[in-house]
């Protein structure tokens, strides 16, 4: 079943930040994902959630979304975000298609 990384991203140190930008579509890749969305405009329309920056990655699955967030691959990139933004992330299966 296919499954998708959420993020909601504020950035902190924008230099920072883009080192872990440009880390970070290799290590997607490898574990079969890919970006839905990847910053941008956003419009919001029911409780005031007002985000700075959101991300959706599709994952082939649940277990390939785990192993890549968990992967030696992306665990520098991660170091970077965590000290560059604050952000909330969320695995969330999809439906069945």
């Amino acid at each position: 079943m296919t499954a998708y990384v959420i993020a909601e991203v504020e950035v902190t140190d924008p230099a920072a930040y883009e080192d872990y930008r440009k880390l970070v579509p290799p290590t997607i890749a490898r574990y079969g994902g890919k970006f839905l969305v990847r910053g941008g405009a956003t419009e919001t329309k029911e409780g005031g959630w007002q985000p700075k920056r959101l991300v959706v990655l599709e994952f082939p699955s649940m277990d390939q979304a785990r192993q890549w967030y968990h992967s030696p691959e992306y665990a520098p990139a991660l170091a970077i975000r965590l000290k560059a933004a604050r952000s909330r992330l969320v695995l969330a299966e999809g439906a069945p298609g």
